[in-house]
This record gives C-alpha cells, structure tokens and sequence, in this order.
C-alpha cells in the first residue's frame, strides 16, 4: 500500500509471468545417454566373460582331478558355477537397463563398482600376502633336467593383470557412474519414483550385500556337508544345515530392515557380525583349516594342495582382516538408519 491506496490487483497472465520470472531455471546438465549406452554393452561383455569362467572352471577342475588322480568334487563345484552364473545374469541384466538409461541399473552399478573396487583392493592386499609363500613351497624346476622357473616375472605379470581387471577396470565404471550428469541423464530419461530411491545408496550396497550372501550360506549344506566353525568345535550334519538356514534367515531378515532404515535390523546384523567373528576365532585357535577341509569331505590331494596355500598364514588373522571392512561399513551407515522411537 502506498499513499494510503490500496495496491492494484493483477490479472493472472501478470501474475503467472511474475511467478515464472522469479523460478530458478533448471540446473544444465551434459547428457550422457552415449556414455549410458557404450558402458551398457561394456557391461553384458563382462556378463558374458563370466559366463565363460563356467565351462572354464568345469574343465579345470576336471584337469585338476585328472592329474591329482582324484574325483571331481561336485559339492565344491555347483555353489561356484553358481556364482558365475548368478553374476553373469546380473550383469547382463544391468547391462540392458544402463543401456535404456534406467535409474535402477545406474544406482547399481555404482554400488557394484564400489564393491568391486574394494574387492579388488583388499584381494591385491591378500595376494601379496599369500602368494610370496606359495611360491616358496613351489619348487624351482619342472623337473629332472629342466631349467628353473623365473618365479619374479610371473609373479609381475599376475599382480599387473589383477591390477587391471580388479583395480583399474572398476575405477573407470566408478568414475563414470558416479557423474552427475549421468545421474541427471537418467533421471531425464527415466522420470517417476524408482525402488532404488527408496533407500540411501551405501545402505542399498549393504542390503544387497546380505542378500548375496543368502543363497551362499543356504549352499553350504551341500559343500561343505554343513560344516561350520561355532566357539571352539565345528558344527556337521543336520546340526550345521541349521545353523546356516538360520544364519540365512537372519541375514535376509536384517536386508529387509535395514532397505527400509530399520535400526533393528542394524543392532541384529551387529550383533551376528560380532558373535561370528569370536566363533571363528575360537575355533581357529584350538583347530586347523585342515581339520575342518576333512570334515568337509575334501580329497587328501586337495588338502595337500591347500596347504601350501595355508602355509605360514593363520586364519585368525584372516577372519580379523576380512571382518574388520565390515564392521567399519556398518557404523559408516548408520546415520543414515531412523532414530528408534
């Protein structure tokens, strides 16, 4: 009001202009939907490579037996065709939606390069650890008559081609997926709410973490005659079937919480981690993993073979090693989880 007037009424079109001058305009953004397509069909390449470890693993496994003298172990084999079966579908699968620039198959992929990367990292790290005394207890010539074997370059050329499918591999999928304007490409693209936006990604990565490790616990029934370390013993037949499809179902039960930022599922998974990791560490103090290989009905020539694997390495420090991640991860996420009531 000015001058004692009342102010002067718009009329809607003034008024509607005034509100559109006064809307920030959309944030710009690169589109992206090449770089979608070319890592899309990247992607079902290495769906498709892993689809060849099958066969490969098979006839290895196979020439192995052949030479060792002993059968093939079929509890052993299945849950690892499995796996490479399981991740081939999935990469093809997220292959395809990276290519219709899905805002799912974005998400995930990014989530699977982190785990691949980190994989890739603490997988490095073992390496150094377990090969230089692999190679120790290897000897050094093929035989009578026969030069010996240059262990260093071998050694070279593994960690280089680990470097690169393990290391170098996951951080360009990481660096591509983790852009914005990918991010804003696909949700261009592909508009409207998706399951993936329900939960906050690092959480979304340690849900599907549990879920994978579901099926992996429900297996070992059938790998390992159900063998499985518990405070200083180790559970066998029906006894340890349970304990898995228990452990499974906790697993599953605890992903399903944790999706919807149940801190519940958080304090369950804490303390299973934890209970866990002092079972194994007990059992591992009073028993060797050669104990537990023959309960698991492994052929003598295996676990000779594992042992020199073994050799001068303690799984107690294997399970710390492997544990500690984990534990970091889940207090990483918590703050994300919903304050109880």
């Amino acid at each position: 009001m000015m001058n004692g007037q009342p102010p002067i009424p718009m009329n809607e079109s003034e008024s509607e202009a005034g509100l559109l001058e006064t809307t920030p305009p959309p944030v710009p953004f690169k589109d992206r939907y090449t770089g979608l397509v070319i890592f899309g069909i990247l992607t079902l390449l290495l769906g498709g490579l892993i689809g060849l470890f099958i066969p490969l693993a098979f006839f290895g496994m196979a020439a192995s037996a052949k030479t060792t003298g002993t059968p093939v172990n079929t509890n052993a084999l299945l849950p690892i065709l499995g796996i490479y079966g399981a991740l081939a579908v999935v990469l093809i699968w997220l292959g395809i939606g990276s290519i219709l620039a899905r805002r799912w198959a974005r998400a995930l992929l990014l989530i699977w390069s982190w785990a691949w990367l980190v994989f890739g990292i603490i997988g490095g790290v073992a390496m150094i650890c377990v090969l230089p005394g692999v190679f120790r207890n290897m000897p050094a010539t093929g035989g009578p008559g026969q030069p010996a074997i240059a262990m260093g370059p071998i050694i070279i050329i593994m960690f280089l081609v680990f470097a690169v499918m393990f290391v170098a591999l996951p951080a360009v999928w990481l660096l591509f997926y983790r852009s914005p304007h990918v991010k804003a490409t696909c949700e261009a693209r592909n508009p409207g709410d998706c399951w993936t936006d329900a939960c906050p990604l690092p959480v979304l990565g340690f849900c599907l973490w549990l879920l994978f490790s579901v099926p992996m616990f429900l297996a070992m029934p059938m790998m390992g005659h159900g063998v499985a370390p518990f405070f200083g013993t180790f559970l066998t037949g029906v006894t340890g079937t349970l304990f898995y499809l228990l452990i499974a179902w906790v697993w599953a039960w605890s992903a399903w919480n944790l999706y919807h930022l149940e801190s519940r599922g958080w304090w369950v998974i804490l303390v299973g981690l934890v209970l866990f990791t002092l079972s194994s560490l007990l059992t591992y103090a009073f028993h060797g993993p050669v104990e537990m290989y023959q309960l698991m009905g492994y052929p003598d020539a295996q676990i000779a073979q594992m042992q020199s694997l073994l050799a001068g390495n303690r799984m107690e420090w294997f399970t710390v090693i492997s544990m500690l991640p984990l534990f970091l991860y889940l207090f990483w996420i918590k703050p994300y989880l919903k304050r109880p009531a």
